[in-house]
C-alpha cells in the first residue's frame, strides 16, 4: 500500500498561494489595486474591506482611482488610507479619491526585497512543516513495508524540493520586479 500524498501536495501548494497573496500586496512603484486589500473602512459602524465600499481602477501607471459606491463613505475611505501603513496620501475631490503612487527610492526597493526574502522563507518553513507531518504519518503507517516507507520518504522530500524551488522562483520574480529601475 502506497502513501497518499494528496493532502501533502495541497498544503504545499497552499504555502505557495499564500506567498503569492503576500507578495501581491508589496508595492512595486506601479499602481496595483491589491496594495489596498488590507485597508478596512469604518462604514456605518462596521469595519469593511475597501473593495466592498468602492471600486478601484488603474487609469495610469502611477495612479489608483477609488470611486465609492456611496458618496457618504468618501471621508471614511480617506481616513482609512491615511491610517494604513501604506504611506500614501489620498486626494479627494468630493466624488472620488486619487492615490498617486510615488517613485520608490533605491533604498526602499532594497528594503522591500528583504521583505520578499523573509516572506519566501516563511513559505519554505511552512512547506518543511508539511514535509515533517508527512514523514511522521509515513512512519506511523504500520501497513507499509520498509522499502515502501523509504520510497514514500523520498517522494515527500522530492515534493518539498519542488515546492521550495517554486517558492524561490516566485520570490526571485518579485525581487526582479522590485529592483527594476
Amino acid at each position: 500500500m502506497a502513501f497518499d500524498f494528496t493532502s501533502t501536495k495541497e498544503r504545499m501548494q497552499g504555502a505557495q498561494e499564500a506567498l503569492r497573496r503576500e507578495l501581491a500586496e508589496i508595492r512595486t512603484g506601479r499602481s496595483n489595486p491589491r496594495i489596498l486589500d488590507r485597508v478596512e473602512v469604518e462604514y456605518y459602524g462596521a469595519m469593511v474591506p475597501l473593495n466592498q465600499v468602492a471600486s478601484i481602477s488603474v487609469p495610469e501607471a502611477r495612479l489608483l482611482l477609488i470611486t465609492p459606491f456611496d458618496k457618504n463613505a468618501l471621508e471614511a475611505i480617506v481616513t482609512a488610507i491615511n491610517v494604513s501603513d501604506l504611506g500614501l496620501n489620498p486626494a479627494s475631490d468630493g466624488n472620488i479619491v486619487r492615490l498617486a503612487i510615488p517613485q520608490m527610492t533605491e533604498e526602499r526597493r532594497k528594503e522591500l526585497a528583504k521583505d520578499v526574502k523573509a516572506e519566501a522563507e516563511k513559505a519554505k518553513v511552512a512547506v518543511r512543516n508539511v514535509r515533517r507531518d508527512a514523514m511522521d504519518a509515513i512512519k506511523k503507517d504500520k501497513e507499509m513495508t520498509e522499502d515502501q516507507v523509504h520510497d514514500a520518504e523520498d517522494q515527500a522530500q522530492k515534493l518539498t524540493d519542488d515546492n521550495t524551488k517554486a517558492i524561490d522562483e516566485i520570490a526571485a520574480e518579485k525581487e526582479k520586479e522590485l529592483l527594476k529601475i
